[in-house]
């Protein structure tokens, strides 16, 4: 900190005093004081003032060399906010306490995208790993004759981990993909059975629907989160029967697998749960079910998770009244 801005500063207070002391001048020299007593305490009064403005510019100084050398010197600039000296006046403590806001803000702020770094790279790395078990069924499909129905449904298994991924990638800017328009989900639901049918008939199961309404939302949204029911059916209930119905505003998914153990469901749209089934089948990445439960915020569906163990798990998903038609 420089004299001159230090000055500045002090504009005010100096104005102050100097005004003070011609005033009381004044008065003391109509009152008749003698001339060396009113300059005496004119003088004692300017140099009190004066080292009263060197003490606090000494102060002050101090404190703003130790502001410097300390940004200079940490790495994480955000931390500052946690070794700035102890405030010494009410405007202090006022910018003291905004600092401290804002270096918490930050902190957490730096903490959840080193966090969200991590897991998407974890995740990457269990994809990539995933992926190689359709990829190297294809391989062997081809170097065995090549059965077009294994080699289609390997190759399915294949395109819809990599549109999970890229759902993935997606998810931290929804809105540069979304898309409202007016359709009828039922439109939605038989397309996507359509597409996943060569998992559905290598798995052997059975595919039931009924109802219909328009809904205006992102299609390609319930287009994934339909799928992805879908595909976990085919995946985790071999040889189940599924229902899917439609019917004001509210999609109904069931199937009559082998269900989520009740102490889970509230943990399956976690972010890299994979809960019990996932981990007797070895290769889950615990993603579907958490980039649906994400797609459905930011659609306006209400999700709800109905399940018993061996007998039904149950997808409830609920237009809110902004999207019905």
């Amino acid at each position: 900190m420089k004299l001159k801005d230090y000055i500045s500063y002090k504009k005010l207070p100096i104005a102050v005093c100097v005004f003070a002391l011609t005033v009381i001048g004044f008065v003391l020299f109509a009152s008749g004081v003698k001339t060396d007593t009113l300059c005496f305490v004119l003088c004692f009064s300017a140099v009190l003032f004066v080292l009263c403005l060197a003490a606090g510019f000494i102060s002050g100084k101090r404190r703003v060399d130790f502001i410097e050398r300390s940004i200079a010197q940490l790495d994480k600039k955000y931390l500052l906010g946690e070794i700035l000296p102890k405030p010494g006046s009410e405007l202090e403590r006022a910018y003291y306490s905004a600092m401290r806001v804002m270096s918490y803000s930050v902190v957490e702020e730096a903490e959840r995208a080193k966090r969200e770094k991590q897991e998407y790279r974890e995740y990457v790395e269990a994809w990539i790993h995933e992926i190689k078990t359709p990829l190297t069924a294809c391989s062997l499909i081809l170097e065995n004759g090549g059965d077009r129905a294994k080699l289609r449904r390997e190759l399915k298994r294949a395109d819809n981990m990599t549109e999970t991924i890229l759902y993935y990638a997606r998810l931290s800017e929804p809105e540069k993909d979304r898309l409202i328009r007016t359709f009828d989900v039922s439109d939605i639901i038989e397309a996507e059975i359509k597409n996943q049918m060569p998992l559905l008939i290598a798995c052997k199961a059975s595919v039931e629907t009924s109802g219909s309404f328009m809904v205006s939302s992102d299609d390609k949204a319930l287009s994934f989160i339909i799928s992805q029911l879908l595909i976990n059916s085919a995946k985790y209930c071999s040889g189940c029967h599924i229902n899917i119905s439609a019917q004001a505003g509210v999609i109904t998914y069931e199937d009559d697998g082998i269900g989520i153990p009740s102490h889970e469901l509230q943990r399956v749209t976690e972010r890299g749960f994979t809960g019990t089934n996932g981990r007797n089948l070895g290769n889950s990445t615990g993603m579907g079910l958490y980039i649906v439960a994400s797609l459905c915020r930011e659609s306006g569906i209400t999700l709800k998770i109905e399940s018993e163990q061996q007998k039904y798990t149950r997808f409830i998903l609920e237009f809110d009244s902004l999207t019905k038609v």
